[in-house]
């Protein structure tokens, strides 16, 4: 990874993020976290007796995208759709608590807030459930999200597109954001779902992780030539200036013109992935927005991604927890 980032390189672009704005369109959550002890399996049925300790609310989906950014010590717009109900009401108080401006954020009461509940046991989860309505959102809504997106795209360095598909994100709403970044020379970048992978075409830079690449492109990823092959096909699919697919314990392989980039993993444990996604797209944008080539955000967004996972619930990064990993993971041999 030296040849692909510098030490000092580093500094500099994580130094540049207090500047960088980026805007993040998608499907706004809420995670609710229940935590706790398993000292017996239930009477009733094979199953855990949780006794709850404590309880959590965090932000996700989209929201933990512009947490990440936040946390990064980058500023963000952000728009999106919530319910009117006390979940939307925490995730805009959140926001608001980190000076994190709400104006581009709908309200829909026909709706609820998408809100996913973990219990977490012992460090790890139990079980999951989650509170949502997945149907497309109202045209009403959609056309003043389109409307917020179109005057804050000006004000922005990057904009990203964070997709959990439940219901923002259309072909035209995908097409219209593309179109109007591409006219005003900003990248875009697009954390996808498979079912709509045909709506990112002409994104800048497109991060599926393996299973979702695998699913995309129809071949199996289960060595390097099927590797190829998947960003190959996906590549040209999508005609973006790079596809990044993030690959968990083997790292994450970037595809530009004529060029393939393999950068090997640096997480040194796994607790959660909760929201790793979350932390490589933001970093990302940050890094696109602060003058970073593809391969130097790739590295920076693989550090992020490697801290995250290294911590229980939907967590983000600090910039001195990710030039302090930068540093030591420099040290690592990249793999052949």
């Amino acid at each position: 990874m030296h040849k692909l980032l510098s030490l000092k390189r580093a500094e500099a672009l994580i130094g540049r993020f207090k500047k960088a704005r980026v805007l993040v369109i998608g499907d706004l959550i809420m995670d609710h976290f229940i935590w706790g002890k398993v000292r017996r399996i239930s009477p009733e049925a094979p199953v855990p007796v949780v006794e709850v300790t404590s309880e959590s609310l965090m932000l996700g989906g989209s929201a933990n995208v512009v947490n990440n950014i936040h946390s990064l010590g980058g500023s963000s717009l952000v728009t999106g759709v919530i319910g009117r109900d006390e979940d939307g009401a925490k995730l805009l108080g959140v926001l608001k608590e980190r000076s994190i401006p709400t104006d581009g954020i709908i309200v829909d009461a026909k709706r609820p807030t998408t809100i996913k509940t973990r219990v977490i046991a012992h460090g790890q989860q139990v079980v999951r459930f989650d509170r949502e309505k997945k149907d497309k959102i109202d045209p009403a809504c959609t056309a003043k999200v389109v409307s917020y997106i179109a005057k804050a795209v000006k004000e922005v360095d990057v904009a990203v597109i964070s997709d959990y598909a439940k219901g923002l994100v259309t072909r035209p709403l995908v097409e219209e954001t593309i179109g109007m970044c591409r006219a005003l020379g900003k990248p875009i970048a697009i954390d996808p779902k498979v079912e709509h992978f045909e709506y990112y075409a002409g994104a800048s830079v497109v991060t599926p992780n393996n299973l979702e690449a695998s699913q995309a492109s129809g071949v199996e990823i289960e060595d390097d030539a099927s590797l190829h092959r998947a960003g190959e096909v996906l590549f040209n699919k999508l005609g973006c200036a790079a596809l990044l697919i993030t690959r968990g314990e083997h790292g994450m392989s970037l595809f530009e013109q004529d060029c393939e980039t393999h950068i090997p993993t640096v997480a040194k444990e796994v607790f959660d992935v909760s929201g790793a996604g979350d932390t490589v797209i933001g970093t990302l944008a940050l890094a696109l927005a602060s003058g970073a080539a593809y391969r130097e955000a790739a590295v920076l967004a693989n550090f992020a991604g490697g801290v995250v996972v290294g911590k229980v619930g939907t967590a983000t990064v600090a910039p001195d927890e990710l030039l302090s990993a930068v540093a030591a993971g420099l040290k690592i041999k990249p793999q052949n």
